[in-house]
């Protein structure tokens, strides 16, 4: 555990030392795994990490999350226990006190409020560094142990604009060298797939990993960047109709609860969050995911979700439930224990059969 990252006044070159250190650990004889998360921060992430690798002779190859999946539940477990892995890298999936893969050599390199630490992995973490630096910017600091890494920095610049846009002198000069409107439309567009009800986004990860610039993905003609304009269609459409929901408010909270196989709860919390600023907005999707009822929660109030979720938890909440920021969390939960939520959150005419 990287823990004096968020205390050092020099991060990036605490990263890049944590990152070799840890690769002199693996085995180059055989491949390296790396599981990324399949937002535009992860995806960028994963993409800078198989890249740096590669160039540098090793045998890398990328996974990225499905819908519903994490690393520690089948296939992907499965999958890892199968591969004969030289090494795993982790990237923007949280870290947690269980290993992914056991035996195996691993990296975490993420910025998410961490639940616990795995026993000898070595984890490079942004949570706590004021501003935050996202995954993909850690991965950039990391695979600067490879070697110089400037021809990626666009993939750090996604990641950075992805998931909060915190200003980095990184940022600055992507946006100077590649221009601020050519990544910020990237970031829509490779953001899209993962929205979707397939939740495909292998065409996003495609692009980043042969691209040479944001514009491979907001110009170039390719069935994969065909793919991209597709899905921020369907997602469009989907915001539009459950956009129309009216809330349910209980005191500090306000729910709003629709059905849609794609994943825009957090874009419709987030949309709720400026009009109802007094309020702890809750967006919950009931046919994301068969069986699970999905919710984003989110509050322009500064209080800590993350908190307030722990503190209305349900006695069969999992590992799904209540992770990420401070200012951006959610989870997902079964039917019963949903119920039992709202119930505890005095909106029990919010629940759905069990």
């Amino acid at each position: 555990m990287i823990g004096a990252l968020a205390h050092s006044t020099a991060p990036r070159t605490t990263a890049h030392a944590a990152f070799a250190t840890a690769l002199a650990g693996f085995d180059r004889a055989r491949p390296v795994t790396v599981l990324g998360h399949f937002d535009a921060d992860g995806l960028a992430a994963t993409a800078i990490l198989v890249r740096a690798l590669r160039a540098a002779g090793w045998r890398a190859e990328p996974r990225v999350t499905g819908k519903g999946e994490t690393p520690w539940d089948e296939p992907i477990a499965g999958e890892l226990a199968r591969a004969d892995l030289g090494g795993l890298i982790v990237t923007d999936l949280g870290t947690r006190a269980d290993p992914v893969a056991p035996g195996v050599p691993t990296v975490v390199i993420d910025h998410h409020l961490p639940t616990g630490l795995a026993p000898g992995a070595t984890v490079v973490s942004g949570n706590g560094l004021v501003p935050e630096p996202t995954s993909a910017l850690l991965a950039w600091w990391c695979a600067g142990a490879l070697g110089d890494q400037a021809d990626l920095l666009w993939l750090a610049a996604l990641g950075l604009v992805g998931d909060m846009a915190a200003r980095f002198p990184e940022l600055d000069e992507a946006e100077a060298r590649w221009g601020k409107t050519a990544i910020r439309d990237a970031v829509s567009l490779v953001n899209a797939p993962r929205r979707t009800a397939s939740a495909d986004a292998s065409p996003a990860l495609a692009l980043l990993l042969r691209g040479d610039g944001p514009k491979v993905v907001t110009k170039a003609d390719s069935p994969e960047r065909d793919a991209l304009v597709a899905a921020k269609a369907e997602v469009r459409d989907a915001v539009e109709a459950a956009r129309r929901v009216p809330p349910r408010v209980a005191g500090d909270v306000a729910l709003i609860r629709f059905d849609s196989p794609c994943q825009i709860h957090p874009l419709i919390a987030q949309q709720w969050r400026g009009r109802l600023k007094d309020k702890i907005v809750l967006a919950a999707n009931t046919g994301y995911r068969p069986g699970w009822v999905h919710f984003a929660a989110r509050s322009a109030r500064g209080q800590n979700l993350v908190d307030f979720l722990r503190d209305h938890r349900p006695p069969g909440a999992d590992s799904r439930y209540g992770n990420g920021h401070a200012q951006a969390t959610g989870g997902a939960l079964r039917p019963a224990d949903w119920n039992a939520f709202v119930t505890g959150l005095g909106l029990p005419d919010q629940q759905v059969p069990a």
